[in-house]
Parts: C-alpha cells; structure tokens; sequence
C-alpha cells in the first residue's frame, strides 16, 4: 500500500466489500485509475481545487465528469439552495421553481419552446427518444456519441450486458463528419427511423455544413434531429452547440452543467413534440425536487449575469496554446496530440511501436496525480480555473511528458511506472 494514498486503498478496500468497482460511476472507478499511483475517494472541493482522503490537494481538470462550470462550491448556487433548502425539497404539488426553470431554459436555448426535467443525462436521452417514438411512429434510432446508461442506448455498445438483443437491434451507430454513413442508413432502413440523436460536438469540430446536412437528410427521412448537449450545453455557449454552431434542432437534452454539477437534466424542443410528453410516461418523485432547480437557476442566471462561457474559452484556449508548443518542442506529435473544443479539450495518446495507449495513459496519469493535477488526459475547464491553476498545470506538463517521451524513445517505461498499467477500457467516444 502506497503512503501517499493510504486512507484511498483502504477506503477501496473496505467499499468492493458493498458497492460494485467501489464506486456509483463507471468514470470515477478502478478501472479508470492505476491502482498504487491514483486517489479513490475525494474528501472535499472548493474552487478548482480538491483534496483526497489522504489530505493531498489537487487541481481539478475533470470538474466533476465536467458537470462543474462556475467550480466546486459556488458562492451563488450555494446561497440559492441554502434558502431553498428553508422552504422544503420536495412537495406533493409543483413548486414554481419547475417553471421558473423551465422559463429560463425556453429564454437561452434556440429550440427550447417546451421542457421537462430528470435528474440524470441518460433520463433525458431516454426521454428524447421515447417521444421521437412516439411522435413518428418508428423505431429505430441512429446514434453518434456517447447517450447515458440505458438499454435503448448502450446495448448497442461493448457494455450490453443484460441488454434484450431485441432492443439493441433498434439502435444504430454512424460515424461523425460522415454524412454518408448517415445516409446509408437511412437506405438500409428506409421509414424507419425516429431520431437521429447526436452529440453536436465532442472531440472533433464539425465540418463545414456538417450539421446542416445532418438535419436536412434527418428532415428528408422524417425523422427528428436530437442533440445531446448533457455537455455542450451551457459549456461551449449560454444556448448550447445549437447556438454556437446555428444549427436548431427538434429536440435537445441537457444536464451536467445545467446546475453545476446538482443532480438535474432536461429534455427541450418543439412544442409540438414535447406536449406529447402529456401522453409519454416521462414521470419522477424527484423531476420537481427544489434544491436542484434552485442550483438550476442560480446557475443560469450567472452564466448570463458574467463572463462564464467566455472565461471558460480564454482559460482553456491557454491550455491548448501551451500544449501545442511543449509537444512540438518535445519532438512528440507522432504520437501526442490535441482536440476538442478549448472549454473541453483532450490530450490524445496513440499507441506506439512498444507500448500501447494504456500504458502510455498510466504513466501519465501517475505522473500526473503525483504532481497535483486531477485529470485523464481532458482539460474540463470551469470558471474557477485561475492562471495560478494553469501555471501548477503546465508545470505539471512539464514534468510528465518528457517521462513519456524518454519511455516511448528508449522504452523506460517498466522503469518509470510504479504500477499495472491500465486494462483496455469501454471507451464512450
């Protein structure tokens, strides 16, 4: 057992007897951190920083599986739910709060005219595809990017265990930036098909028109066009992708930084489809609980109230301004490199002649860990983030990779590494 993760292997040891892989998600478990070398539980957050159970301080680039905008703690969404929290959670009617919420979103987001709320991404998703079902009258769904946990989703996925292979059967993949393979669908299937459902964005920008064709041959098919924005939205722009990008869909959903980070999603879009939602069962005890829709509003009202968004873009621009510069002066390109949009952005590592992605990621991640920095290998940024972060960040940098280029370049690696490297996981993008 590792000194410096002590309390965290123990903890580890002590939840596997009771919680399947220790934890409630599949991001934050084992199987995503080298054991001997990694945190497993965070005590606590304020700010863009956190601190382990062991006492050690990091700087947060993961942000909560970027469900964090303004930052640990917010001052703001604090106050909100405190005084929130005075009145009552949940009642046996509604409380204003759903359609104050509801309000807001209809005012930020292009294709909001109606909405309804969840509590996680993949209720809305779900949500989102049941009433394009039901809206159509069709089946099948084409899919491109990562849709939440439920059946109609991930059995179309490496994770469908336990999933009716009459259900997977429904869901088809398509590549992003290929409108072809869109369209042969479409072909294979003709009058089939519900909804295209679509992360606007995730590690690759659109191409130019992109979008636009997407939602023209979806019209074409007459099938509805669904964005999933769980992050996009209110990351990449106060109204979404669809904003940042212009281009309006049917349906959208929403989560994540909807309230930064309290638990709460949305499905929004066309009137015309959402009242079918009166006929749909899309029904929660907790889609109306308040401390969540107050943390909402609060949320949005600061995202529109200061320079949020913005922030976000010039903070994370810097980040990708410096990595640009350290990998080419490493000589690394062949086998680093960068994506994403600078709110959200990756360090993308290839295999290699010797090694593989995963021991590769290890490494780095050790290494990363050990200097302070909470990360994968993506820069979630959050408002919070100050020049300070990023100076403990690139120093960070600093210190990993050339490890990384000293184990690709003469095979070190089994002299650097401290621990297993990684299993080959389920990879979501």
């Amino acid at each position: 057992m590792s000194s410096r993760y002590q309390q965290s292997e123990s903890m580890l040891e002590r939840a596997l007897k009771t919680v399947p892989l220790g934890s409630q998600t599949f991001s934050k478990s084992r199987t995503q951190y080298p054991f001997g070398v990694s945190p497993y539980f965070i005590a606590r957050g304020q700010g863009s920083h956190v601190w382990d159970v062991d006492g050690n301080e990091y700087v947060d680039f993961i942000s909560s599986l970027a469900s964090l905008t303004l930052g640990h703690g917010d001052p703001q969404v604090n106050q909100a739910v405190r005084e929130q929290l005075d009145d009552g959670v949940i009642f046996s009617l509604p409380h204003p709060l759903e359609m104050q919420v509801a309000e807001k979103l209809v005012e930020m987001v292009p294709c909001a005219e109606m909405v309804r709320f969840g509590k996680n991404g993949s209720d809305a998703t779900a949500g989102a595809v049941r009433v394009a079902r039901a809206f159509t009258g069709r089946d099948r769904i084409a899919v491109c990017g990562y849709h939440g946990w439920q059946d109609w989703y991930i059995g179309s996925t490496a994770r469908n265990l336990g999933v009716p292979k009459a259900v997977s059967a429904l869901t088809h993949g398509w590549a992003y930036n290929d409108i072809q393979s869109l369209d042969k669908l479409f072909k294979e299937f003709p009058g089939q098909f519900a909804a295209v459902i679509m992360e606007p964005m995730n590690v690759s920008e659109p191409q130019p028109g992109f979008l636009e064709a997407v939602k023209a041959l979806a019209h074409q098919h007459g099938a509805l066009l669904v964005f999933d924005e769980t992050i996009t939205g209110f990351r990449y722009h106060n109204g979404g992708a669809q904003a940042l990008f212009g281009v309006t869909p049917d349906l959208a959903t929403f989560g994540k930084g909807l309230a930064n980070g309290y638990p709460v999603s949305a499905v929004a879009g066309r009137a015309d489809v959402m009242r079918l939602m009166e006929e749909v069962f899309f029904s929660f005890t907790f889609g109306g609980e308040t401390l969540s829709l107050a943390a909402a509003l609060a949320t949005m009202n600061k995202l529109q109230a200061e320079p949020v968004v913005e922030t976000l873009y010039r903070q994370g621009e810097k980040v990708l301004t410096f990595l640009r510069g350290y990998i080419d002066e490493l000589g690394a390109a062949d086998f680093l490199s960068l994506a994403g949009n600078p709110t959200w952005s990756f360090l993308l590592i290839k295999d290699t002649e010797r090694y593989s992605t995963w021991e590769l990621k290890t490494l780095f991640m050790q290494e990363m860990l050990a200097n302070g920095i909470l990360t994968f290998g993506t820069h979630n940024m959050s408002y919070a983030h100050s020049d300070q972060d990023l100076e403990k960040l690139f120093s960070a940098y600093r210190l990993t990779l050339p490890k990384l280029v000293d184990a690709v370049r003469h095979g070190t690696l089994q002299d650097l590494l401290h621990c297993k490297p990684l299993e080959p996981l389920f990879k979501v993008r």
